[in-house]
């Protein structure tokens, strides 16, 4: 049985509702409207699919016929949500939040933060293209701290420093070359420049390479994206400059860059990804979805809009979109990026995600579920039986691991601050008075700032 589309009502009921779980401090401690961010799929296990949002995360465990609800309690991750999952083939849940590395090793049920990195930040994590137990994370905490890149050999339990550390440098995100696991590529920055280091042996020793771009004011960060899957000294990063993105793309290990965009994105990053023969590439922004073929430039696709994330497996693409612009939050395409194939909308989500008593989602989460479900338009029992869990009266959430004592100064991204420690977007506060206009209003475009 479809679902009914999310519609103009029930736009001006998630705004409504958004507006009053200010109050309550309850559903959107880290969150402005509620749309989908990023797609990861379970290493091996394509039925399996969890989907970080904007309100904790979703996941599927029967290729997408049916979704629960995660909520950010649960995950702990604090006021710096995970940008990207690794799920790896024995079932273990890892992400970097930009603060804590938090892991889940039965299905998403519980989380806890690896004490190894609890006086730093995990900026970035990478998993081996072949090695399920081999992962990479990058540290960033301040440039008075010693940073650096750490590798696992057992999925994450437990980490050993690499020949990359450096005292006052920022390490913004790794990569795993899929063409030749020994390279690994990190970019970085401290208060004077901006690094790309490349190791051909997996991490023992690496090659600095020091990024200047003359023809563009003010470039600040510069973050590796992707890698080539054929050839092992091709690689993608990008850089920001006066609002706009650059994608710049590198033939000899990051020694020399050439820009892919032109005059640049006037749009937000969010993330890219690489054909398997290396010779399309993707690029999602903030309200835009953007494809490269045969060396060509950037150009940009009608769908998705809106937050449209993008993650390749095998020949198919994912990508997220907004329900606020058309009524899919999850697609597929697998021609490229010119059709698309809705996978899910968040009024199809079921319910919290249905863990063992005892467990924070099982806790924490189906009382919580009923204002979310308000919000987003989804049934509350779509099975006429209550969510199964413990009333959370007395429950304690997880402990914040995402949130230090001196938490990292965020950049500029439209929002201001709302009571109850929520955060409402900026572009939305004009729209107050004019919510039975909202169908019809495209959200304002975000801007990263120097």
């Amino acid at each position: 049985m479809r679902t009914r589309r999310m519609t103009g009502g029930w736009r001006g009921a998630a705004v409504a509702g958004l507006l009053s779980s200010l109050s309550s401090g309850a559903a959107w401690a880290h969150a402005g409207l509620p749309e989908t961010s990023n797609v990861t799929l379970r290493r091996g296990h394509t039925e399996d699919f969890f989907v970080g949002a904007t309100f904790g995360a979703v996941i599927s465990r029967d290729s997408g016929r049916t979704w629960r609800w995660v909520c950010p309690d649960a995950m702990g991750y604090g006021g710096w949500r995970p940008e990207s999952f690794v799920w790896r083939e024995t079932g273990e849940i890892l992400a970097a939040t930009g603060n804590a590395l938090l892991s889940s090793k039965d299905g998403a049920c519980s989380w806890t933060s690896h004490p190894a990195f609890k006086d730093t930040w995990v900026t970035g994590l990478a998993a081996h293209p072949t090695d399920d137990a081999v992962l990479y994370v990058a540290t960033g905490r301040s440039t008075l701290a010693t940073n650096g890149v750490f590798r696992s050999e057992d999925g994450g339990e437990t980490w050993r420093p690499l020949g990359l550390q450096r005292a006052g440098v920022l390490f913004s995100a790794v990569r795993v070359s899929t063409a030749d696991p020994r390279t690994l590529y990190v970019s970085a920055s401290d208060t004077a420049r901006m690094y790309l280091f490349r190791s051909d042996d997996a991490g023992e020793t690496w090659e600095e390479l020091p990024q200047a771009f003359p023809d563009l004011v003010r470039p600040f960060d510069f973050v590796v994206t992707a890698t080539d899957p054929v050839e092992p000294l091709g690689v993608w990063a990008r850089v920001s400059a006066q609002g706009y993105t650059h994608i710049l793309h590198s033939t000899d290990g990051g020694r020399t860059f050439t820009a892919r965009t032109g005059a640049g994105i006037d749009d937000v990053f969010i993330n890219m990804d690489v054909s398997a023969d290396g010779g399309t590439a993707w690029v999602s922004t903030y309200n835009s979805f953007f494809r490269s073929q045969q060396g060509g430039a950037f150009s940009k696709l009608v769908l998705p809009t809106g937050n449209a994330c993008v993650t390749r497996v095998g020949d198919v693409i994912y990508g997220c979109g907004s329900p606020w612009l058309h009524d899919w939050s999850l697609a597929r395409s697998s021609d490229d990026g010119t059709t698309w194939e809705p996978l899910f909308s968040l009024e199809q989500i079921q319910g919290s995600h249905q863990c063992p008593a005892g467990t924070p989602v099982r806790e924490l989460c189906p009382s919580r579920w009923p204002q979310v479900a308000e919000t987003i338009g989804a049934p509350l029992y779509p099975d006429g039986v209550p969510d199964a869990g413990v009333p959370d009266a007395g429950a304690q959430p997880v402990e914040d691991a995402g949130t230090p004592s001196d938490p990292k100064p965020k950049p500029s991204s439209g929002c201001t601050a709302a009571p109850a420690g929520m955060l409402l977007p900026l572009f939305l506060l004009p729209l107050l008075p004019l919510l039975p206009l909202l169908p019809s209003t495209r959200r304002g475009r975000r801007r990263e700032a120097p």
